[in-house]
């Protein structure tokens, strides 16, 4: 099954630009296991980041790239710029297809919910009743759960421009196609969003 790993690292001030080219071969060397989906730098929200999103044919592929990666004195490249790294594994929601690269933004919402324990399920299922009739108004490029720390979710939505996403998102609440019925009941407060822009070289623009 299709495993994910979003990779988050904070850099300094203004060295997103730098990473890019490291990060990209830092994930394309030959040893490296995965493939390369996502390579933003963060504009809202948490600033400084690079979020590095790669698709892993399995756990197994997972666990020796992160293993690679964590045992790196050069973690991504980055080195020279990197002042945290965090590193989440996901598995997409059953429904969802494998995340195909293409032109999709330029805007990247990447949003997390840490989930109350045991709400996993019940959000899959709430997102999968809900979906057909949300993504009439704007796509979801994927939605997952962590296999790693507390229980959450990070769904990642693109679009064309911040105006199409105000609308999408105010039309789906108003005309009740979102949130997913039931849904809710099992969020926490700890909530986290931040829009991304593609870094040149990223396969999703």
């Amino acid at each position: 099954m299709q495993r994910y790993e979003i990779a988050t690292l904070t850099t300094t001030l203004g060295a997103a630009a730098k990473v890019a080219p490291a990060i990209i071969d830092f994930t394309g060397s030959p040893e490296a296991k995965g493939r390369l989906l996502g390579l933003w730098a963060t504009d809202i929200g948490p600033l400084n980041q690079v979020i590095v999103l790669r698709g892993f044919d399995g756990i197994e592929d997972l666990a020796r790239e992160r293993e690679r990666t964590l045992r790196s004195s050069n973690p991504f490249g980055a080195a020279p710029w990197l002042v945290d790294l965090s590193l989440d594994s996901y598995a997409p929601f059953p429904f969802m297809p494998p995340v195909e690269t293409g032109t999709f933004g330029p805007i990247y919402e990447i949003r997390t919910y840490v989930l109350k324990h045991g709400g996993v399920e019940p959000t899959i299922a709430a997102w999968e009743a809900a979906m057909p009739r949300r993504s009439d108004y704007s796509p979801l490029l994927t939605a997952l759960y962590s296999l790693d720390g507390p229980p959450r979710i990070t769904h990642i939505w693109p679009y064309a421009d911040l105006a199409r996403r105000a609308e999408a998102r105010g039309k789906s609440v108003v005309e009740g196609a979102w949130p997913p019925k039931g849904g809710p009941d099992w969020l926490t407060s700890d909530m986290q969003s931040a829009i991304a822009l593609p870094l040149a070289g990223s396969p999703l623009l």
